[in-house]
């Protein structure tokens, strides 16, 4: 029996909230709502304003300008009144913009609204899109009620109902969608798979072939998969979306370079998401890439500028990246980056109310760079007073503290508090299963290299010299083992091998050192005169190294798709195992 559905509500009792910085366009905006019948209209000017009205009511129209006012863009304000739930899925949500770049066409699509209107605004074309939108609200009343309740079966039902009313055609693909989306939703993949192929037939939209890959990605089909992402990454419409799909596909596999490769397509395409660029930020992490860490995390503070997102708590983390950047390089880099950090921090110090919130964070991050300059008597000293308790500090602020002991060779506390944080990761979402890693990758590292990739770097240079060719290897490798992406750390690795193979036999140990580090310089860029060396160290030691990018996608899939049918010679029975794999993993 099918739960009853409160009426809509009419149109006379509608309320509707215009959010723009330009007095002609609320004058337009009211003067044609007033027409169609709708007399409750509000206005805000900027985004404070815009909050302050939705604490009074629910509003059932939101007409929202990209570029509000200085205080807010109209993208971050959408997410804000999404998350206080002042807009939710029975809001008619309108964006209106003069600027229609791709850059700002992806993130506008990505929001999803119901229309998008480009100004200068034209009052006889703003009265008819009211007229449909009105039409199109009462009409999916139903529909949209169970939407936002969470009753996909239900929501489904209505939305067939719906497909019979001719009235409606104009939004049929959009009710479709909201099908496909439903059956993703119930983790119904094999149906939803049947679904999408069967609306290709008439339909060419790109949200059926997102869909299709998604269903067919959960369901391990990925021979087919692989030809319709071809197709979709050269779509202008569906790039960014794709690389989404991947993104988190990769990671369902735990191939975490290559899912960051698709996350950095997905960030650059449609780059304001704040919580894409945490996604990119904690897979820049986990694949120890540093300067992608302090990009995407430069990213996050300059997007979240006056947004929900805004806190003291970016900045610190744009100073503790670029901290973590310094202590893998060494010279006149290294020294760079700390006078950055510095800076940035005695201006962090200085804001109001940070000294008293965010103390101890602020020093232990004045520790780190204490650390940095080699002074660990006076990082000692400012990190006198500090345990390896985390109660009340956020995963950030703990992993700072725990890379503050560390650098200053206290183990135990470092080992502690990555104890700590791993038994607070729970569930199989995006966040949890990318940070989970990390925090395995932290404690086998700081179990097992005591030094920062600088001190490492330093002894190897040392023991070097003194001809002590396997303690340098040792240095070398753990030094590549943090930084795997360091190409001096790579060649000079390699340089210590070919000279221990001059004079011995190499360990497997030694020969899978060497490949790794030939193969960072065979996929980076490099001056002629390191190509050289690498190409001489790799033919003095017999390598073969083959160069294999991390965005070729299609050669990835295609691996997989040769395991897959090599496992196991009923293909059939294969495919059920994976669904019956992909439902149990969705439902735990």
């Amino acid at each position: 029996m099918l739960e009853k559905i409160p009426d809509p509500v009419p149109r006379e009792d509608l309320h509707v909230l215009v959010i723009d910085n330009q007095g002609l366009v609320h004058d337009v905006v009211a003067s044609a709502l007033h027409e169609v019948g709708i007399k409750h209209v509000s206005s805000a000017f900027n985004a404070f304003h815009a909050k302050r009205l939705c604490e009074t009511r629910q509003f059932d129209f939101v007409l929202l300008a990209f570029n509000v006012s200085h205080d807010k863009d109209g993208f971050h304000l959408f997410e804000e009144l999404k998350h206080l739930n002042y807009i939710n899925d029975t809001t008619t949500v309108i964006f209106l913009s003069a600027e229609t770049s791709t850059e700002l066409v992806n993130c506008i699509v990505e929001l999803q609204p119901h229309d998008f209107w480009v100004k200068p605004l034209q009052r006889t074309k703003i009265v008819s899109r009211l007229q449909y939108l009105l039409h199109i609200r009462y009409k999916l009343h139903k529909m949209l009620h169970c939407m936002q309740n969470g009753d996909y079966s239900t929501a489904m039902y209505y939305a067939e109902r719906q497909l019979k009313d001719s009235s409606l055609i104009e939004y049929h693909p959009r009710i479709k969608r909201l099908i496909g989306d439903c059956l993703l939703q119930l983790r119904d993949f094999e149906t939803a798979e049947n679904y999408f192929r069967e609306l290709l037939q008439s339909m060419d939209h790109a949200w059926v072939h997102i869909g299709l890959t998604r269903s067919l990605l959960r369901q391990d089909e990925l021979e087919e998969a692989q030809l319709i992402v071809d197709d979709l990454l050269q779509r202008p419409d569906t790039r960014f979306l794709t690389f989404d799909l991947l993104a988190q596909y990769f990671i369902e596999k735990e191939q975490f370079d290559i899912a960051y490769e698709q996350m950095k397509e997905a960030s650059r395409l449609a780059p304001r998401n704040i919580e894409r660029n945490k996604r990119l930020w904690d897979l820049a992490r986990l694949n120890h890439d540093k300067i992608g860490q302090l990009s995407a995390v430069q990213n996050m503070a300059k997007f979240a500028k006056n947004s929900i997102h805004d806190s003291p708590q970016l900045s610190l983390n744009v100073i503790r990246s670029t901290i973590d950047l310094a202590t893998s390089l060494g010279g006149t880099d290294a020294e760079k980056y700390i006078q950055r950090a510095q800076h940035d921090l005695d201006n962090v110090a200085q804001q109001k109310g940070v000294r008293t919130e965010l103390g101890e964070q602020v020093n232990v991050i004045k520790a780190r760079v204490l650390c940095l300059k080699d002074d660990k008597k006076g990082a000692e000293q400012v990190m006198k007073q500090s345990s390896a308790n985390t109660d009340g500090l956020s995963m950030e602020d703990s992993l700072d503290k725990m890379k503050a002991f560390h650098e200053l060779g206290m183990r135990e506390h470092c080992i502690s508090i990555l104890e700590k944080l791993r038994k607070q990761i729970e569930g199989d979402t995006f966040t949890s299963q990318v940070v989970d890693e990390y925090l395995k990758q932290e404690s086998i590292e700081r179990n097992e290299i005591q030094f920062t990739p600088k001190e490492l770097k330093h002894m190897a240079t040392v023991n070097y010299k003194e001809n002590r060719l396997g303690p340098a290897y040792n240095n070398l490798r753990q030094a590549l083992t943090i930084s795997p992406t360091d190409k001096q750390v790579a060649l000079s690795l390699l340089k210590i091998i070919t000279n221990i193979h001059v004079g011995e036999d190499l360990t497997e140990d030694q020969i899978s050192s060497a490949k790794a580090a030939a193969k960072v310089l065979v996929e980076g860029k490099l001056s002629p005169t390191q190509a050289e060396k690498r190409d001489i160290y790799i033919q003095q030691l017999g390598l073969e190294v083959n160069e294999v990018h991390a965005s070729d996608f299609i050669g990835v899939l295609s691996q997989e798709v040769s395991a897959l049918n090599s496992s196991s010679s009923n293909s059939s029975a294969l495919n059920r195992n994976n669904r019956d794999g992909a439902k149990e993993s969705e439902a735990s």
